[in-house]
């Protein structure tokens, strides 16, 4: 997001194959007032879909989802909007993934076990970029 004017409420696009987990994930965000989940996508198709709909502030990406992968997902919303914000969350810390998920044009990348308490902080980060 290039803007430098930091939006009062931040609009989040959750994109996870795991309803269970998606849920969790609305839950933990519901904690700060900042931040309101407008949407949720089963898949990376759905979740390029639904961003150019619904225009998120943030896009929180899973990475290994059926159909289209976060990874490709990532590359098409930054290809159709260069100012897309993606957040990439994944259950590996491994180098390689994190090279690949900012190559695709992630702007920032939180593995699933510390999502508790990196997240809220890292959309807040790279949404004020």
């Amino acid at each position: 997001m290039e803007n430098s004017q930091v939006p009062d409420v931040v609009r989040v696009l959750i994109a996870d194959d795991h309803p269970l987990f998606a849920e969790a994930l609305r839950v933990t965000l519901a904690t700060d007032p900042r931040l309101q989940v407008i949407g949720v996508a089963r898949d990376g198709s759905e979740a390029t879909e639904l961003a150019q709909t619904l225009k998120p502030d943030i896009t929180l990406m899973d990475i290994a989802m059926p159909v289209m992968d976060g990874f490709e997902a990532t590359r098409k919303l930054r290809e159709v909007d260069p100012d897309a914000c993606v957040l990439m969350l994944t259950g590996s810390n491994s180098r390689l993934d994190i090279d690949r998920a900012r190559l695709a044009g992630a702007a920032g990348y939180v593995t699933k076990d510390r999502i508790a308490l990196d997240l809220v902080p890292a959309i807040h980060n790279v949404v004020s970029r």
